[in-house]
């Protein structure tokens, strides 16, 4: 049912928003061709990247001219058709497609789609309008909450045995942000949460290969000859070591080529591992611009989710709200992971790590962070909301 106009506005993006924003990409687009110089046909990651980045730069054009009560309208068919495709993963070669013991990505032949990907998407849009309209019915507030935990649940579940932890992980806590940050469900939520993390531990005790991961950071010494299981966050570490305060220069750095003797080479280092190279080449200044550039979208991000909820806005807000959680949580953990901080996992920084399906999806969510402000912009702005 329709409850209000949609939202036609005139506005132009944030300069400076946008400005940032893009700045990101072709640095990211720099770097992706530096760190792949020591693949084997190094210039097609750089072609590939270049494509992606034309993909998301058009459904971000797109998404900008798109009322946002356009996506709360199709959340649901949205939400639903991503978890088909969770499980189209499963689907025997050559639909689905296996690599280092995950199936992940849906074998499209020209390139690999990752279903996760669209889900941390897809999820924030499903959860907003969610909210919502569990707001309109808060008489059993157990049975609300239960609703949420199935939702979350099926779709955690159905990653998880991708064995994708991370984004297993991503994804289901910032559906909890999201209804932390409503104020819906706060007694139960928290019960649930600390159960959660118990699961969570059990789940590393019970795996063996990801407990010795967990604890390897703690257990002996860390330089030893004989730990090889942290050969990739030594690596990293010797690069940004290397690059000292402004860097060796880009496509200087050496710890992304082979065979460099008794030194470790830097596995993943276009994709998990970017920022390592950058620290390598760049240094320490390189690191601190992707630092406070990450920094600044962020911070306006969740100023533009408060200035749609004071509007009356409440999808809206939960929008940039989650989007905005999920970014914070994937480059604290990328950029802790290159530092040594925690262990290694698959996580790409968004906008700066090769990935179709990421760089995609992550420029996609920034448009709609940027037609958001457009829209709180809008001198008269009423918000279509569908239940």
């Amino acid at each position: 049912m329709k409850l209000n106009s949609s939202i036609r506005t005139n506005q132009m993006p944030d300069k400076v928003l946008l400005s940032t924003i893009l700045m990101l990409i072709i640095f990211g687009w720099v770097m992706v061709f530096s760190a792949s110089l020591s693949a084997h046909s190094s210039y097609i990651y750089f072609i590939k990247q270049t494509i992606f980045i034309f993909m998301g730069l058009s459904a971000g054009l797109i998404m900008l001219s798109t009322p946002i009560s356009v996506l709360q309208k199709y959340s649901i068919p949205l939400f639903i058709l991503t978890l088909f495709l969770l499980c189209v993963v499963f689907f025997p070669s050559p639909i689905g497609h296996e690599a280092k013991g995950s199936t992940r990505w849906i074998n499209f032949v020209l390139f690999k789609f990752q279903p996760s990907e669209l889900m941390k998407l897809s999820m924030v849009l499903f959860m907003a309008g969610f909210l919502i309209r569990q707001e309109k019915d808060i008489r059993k507030p157990w049975m609300g909450f239960l609703k949420t935990i199935a939702i979350i649940g099926v779709t955690g579940l159905l990653i998880l045995l991708e064995t994708d932890i991370g984004a297993t992980l991503i994804i289901s806590l910032t559906a909890m942000s999201m209804l932390y940050a409503a104020g819906s469900y706060i007694k139960q939520l928290t019960i649930v949460t600390s159960g959660l993390f118990i699961l969570i531990g059990i789940i590393i005790t019970i795996i063996p290969n990801r407990f010795e991961r967990f604890v390897s950071f703690w257990k002996g010494d860390f330089w030893a000859s004989d730990n090889s299981k942290l050969d990739q966050t030594k690596a990293a570490l010797i690069g940004i070591a290397r690059g000292d305060l402004f860097g060796v220069g880009i496509g200087a750095g050496i710890q992304k080529f082979k065979n460099r003797g008794s030194i470790n080479s830097l596995p993943e280092r276009h994709t998990d591992m970017i920022f390592a190279v950058i620290g390598e080449e760049l240094g320490f200044v390189g690191m601190l611009f992707v630092l406070l550039s990450f920094l600044f979208i962020l911070l306006k991000g969740f100023t533009i989710a408060k200035v749609a909820l004071q509007k009356g806005r409440q999808y809206s807000s939960y929008v940039v709200f989650g989007i905005c959680t999920w970014f914070s949580m994937q480059i604290t953990v990328n950029i802790a992971m290159n530092l040594g901080l925690i262990p290694p996992k698959g996580f790409t920084l968004p906008l700066l790590s090769y990935g179709g399906t990421s760089m995609i999806f992550a420029i996609l969510s920034l448009a709609i962070i940027l037609r958001v402000d457009m829209e709180n912009r809008t001198k008269y702005s009423k918000q279509q909301n569908y239940v």
